[in-house]
């Protein structure tokens, strides 16, 4: 059997090497780690925005690698986003039943504008689609509804017509 002066002193010898092992890491934890640790209120990391592709010139190859980089991190975010309100509309539709178009449009509504204005900026890009390809999209879009007036109007000017 052990005699409890034994014990006590081991135990006094493990909180010992405890203390000896446990407070530098503590120190470092508390006094240098935390202070300088940088906390984001976000789910994702948050990026310093770059220049976009039509702010870079032709030859600045670093500039139009951040801007394409840049672009793909948006498209990720934004395909996030629709994927969440499409989960949000699906399960209130789900919950209400025959009752989702009373209390679901909003959400419906939501999601078929974003999805519009998803479809407005990358749709038709494909899989290899790029930062280069979505700005002349946008600039033949732009040159479209400067001619014909906004898609969808039904409205068709005359004096572009060849």
């Amino acid at each position: 059997m052990v005699d409890t002066d034994d014990q006590n002193s081991f135990q006094r010898f493990m909180k010992t090497i405890y203390y000896l092992l446990d407070t530098p890491v503590e120190y470092v934890r508390e006094k240098i780690v935390a202070p300088n640790q940088q906390k984001y209120p976000w789910y994702h990391q948050k990026f310093r925005r770059v220049p976009t592709i039509d702010e870079c010139y032709e030859l600045d190859m670093i500039c139009r690698y951040e801007a394409q980089k840049q672009f793909e991190r948006d498209r990720l975010v934004e395909d996030e986003i629709l994927s969440i309100l499409r989960q949000r509309y699906e399960d209130c539709a789900w919950y209400y039943g025959d009752d989702k178009d009373k209390y679901c449009k909003d959400l419906y509504d939501t999601y078929q504008d974003s999805t519009t204005a998803w479809f407005i900026k990358y749709g038709d890009l494909g899989v290899t689609g790029g930062a280069i390809d979505a700005y002349m999209k946008q600039k033949h879009r732009m040159i479209w509804e400067r001619r014909h007036g906004p898609v969808g109007s039904g409205r068709t000017n005359k004096k572009y017509d060849f």
